[in-house]
């Protein structure tokens, strides 16, 4: 049975009708356009799916959408949009090889940052974040800038 959510994505009211179980990244991505969020494991362990939800980072993939419901949530084109000065320093220091686990990356060290974590508290929470290219140092590197 399908059922309508209303919530604000990237500073914006949005709705959309569907079922109540359908995991949060595939209206992201199939009904509001929001192309840069990725499904990776679909399973919640990889965080390529990662976005922030009322402040804190979930992964998109197995998180049911009616849990957002009268939520804000932020996706990597809202941060990018509102110049987050982690997205400054991430291509400062050219941190995005493949780009495939970035967009996770960024939106949970964004929602620790905000939170005013420290960096090896962020550095810590990125275990959650799966990333296997050559950039990861540099993804640090500009973390450590942004929190320092």
């Amino acid at each position: 049975m399908n059922r309508r959510i209303s919530f604000t994505l990237n500073g914006v009211p949005r709705d959309c009708e569907t079922t109540t179980n359908t995991p949060l990244l595939f209206v992201l991505r199939n009904q509001l356009d929001q192309k840069a969020t990725r499904l990776g494991c679909g399973h919640g362990q990889c965080g390529a799916c990662t976005v922030i939800v009322d402040g804190k980072a979930v992964t998109s993939c197995d998180f049911p959408v009616s849990e957002a419901d009268g939520k804000s949530i932020q996706t990597i084109e809202g941060l990018v949009a509102s110049d987050h000065p982690l997205i400054s320093a991430i291509l400062k220091h050219q941190a995005g090889q493949c780009g495939f686990c970035l967009t996770g990356i960024i939106a949970r060290a964004v929602s620790l940052i905000d939170q005013g974590a420290s960096f090896n508290e962020i550095r810590n929470a990125l275990d959650a974040n799966l990333c296997r290219c050559g950039a990861h140092g540099r993804i640090l590197a500009a973390i450590n800038e942004v929190t320092s």
